[in-house]
């Protein structure tokens, strides 16, 4: 198989290569698979699955207010990487294996599949998605969730050997970071459609020197988002509601659209394209995922009006 050629670096301290090897050595495989499944409240199934029941069922500005956060740490975590470069820590140490693949489908020495290690995305995630639902509901459990699940994420992605200990401390204080500097920026700027477009034009940038797939993955869904949101608001404005079955329909066909969406704009295309590494690559990879997003989030809610329509009668 080919893997693409990226730059990477390699620097950590001596206790965190000891350590892993430690952990790999000492737990047994049952252990470690059953706390890597903690990674998954840091990966898209559950950010798409939470985000969905916000925006599209109980609560729109609440959605929007939790989304924009998600969306801006998903793009700033791989802007970031892709500056220090970073390998995974089972590149430096025959002792460390990874146990949970960032990307299955990828080989784990694929780097640019994979992505690189500093920081850690899954923990900076889940600080944003639970630290922002946490702010702004205001209760004592989320409070305690807020903590509990990025400390579980974190220490399930150190043992499961895919990244060091100081990818996920610096991961949970940028998480922190974007729950309150992001609503800040927000705030001043002179509008939404000003912030956006910031947003949209500082993190383009990355197409001067990023090669992993998540950057281009997380910036297609940041440009989807900031047109989709406009385009929801004056087009379309969707009212939620408080139906426990219409918002589990909501949450369940939007993530069907999603996946149907995605695998329909793959189709014209070779998988030996799609993963070649290159910039035309990338671009079909940005623009298919702002299709995605665009449509999740501003045209797929039209059909709420239908499904309200259907349950009144």
């Amino acid at each position: 198989m080919f893997l693409a050629e990226v730059p990477y670096n390699s620097f950590y301290f001596n206790w965190e290569i000891s350590l892993e090897e430690w952990i790999q050595a000492t737990f047994s495989d049952g252990l470690i698979s059953a706390i890597s499944q903690f990674s998954i409240f840091g990966e898209t199934l559950v950010m798409v699955v939470v985000m969905g029941l916000l925006y599209w069922g109980l609560d729109k500005e609440f959605g929007k207010y939790v989304g924009i956060n998600i969306l801006v740490a998903n793009v700033l975590n791989p802007f970031i990487k892709n500056i220090f470069i970073r390998r995974r820590p089972y590149f430096e140490s025959e002792g460390i294996d990874l146990k949970r693949l960032v990307e299955p489908g990828a080989d784990k020495y694929d780097i640019a599949a994979q992505g690189y290690s500093f920081p850690s995305g899954h923990s900076m995630c889940s600080a944003t998605l639970f630290g922002s639902i946490a702010r702004l509901l205001k209760k004592r459990w989320m409070t305690v969730l807020a903590v509990l699940l990025p400390l579980l994420v974190g220490i399930s992605r150190v043992v499961v050997g895919a990244h060091y200990p100081t990818d996920v401390f610096v991961g949970w204080a940028m998480g922190v970071c974007v729950i309150f500097l992001v609503p800040f920026l927000k705030e001043k700027a002179p509008s939404d459609t000003v912030f956006y477009a910031i947003l949209a034009i500082v993190f383009a940038t990355g197409f001067f020197y990023c090669t992993s797939d998540d950057y281009f993955t997380a910036y297609g869904m940041l440009l989807g988002y900031v047109f989709a949101e406009p385009f929801e608001r004056k087009f379309v404005n969707f009212e939620n509601t408080k139906n426990p079955v219409r918002v589990i329909l909501r949450v369940i066909l939007g993530g069907g659209f999603y996946v149907v969406v995605n695998s329909l704009l793959k189709m014209p295309f070779s998988s030996e394209f799609l993963d070649g590494g290159t910039m035309a690559a990338h671009l079909v990879r940005t623009g298919r995922y702002a299709i995605v997003i665009f449509i999740v989030i501003g045209v797929y809610p039209m059909l709420f009006k239908v499904g309200d329509k259907i349950f009144k009668h």
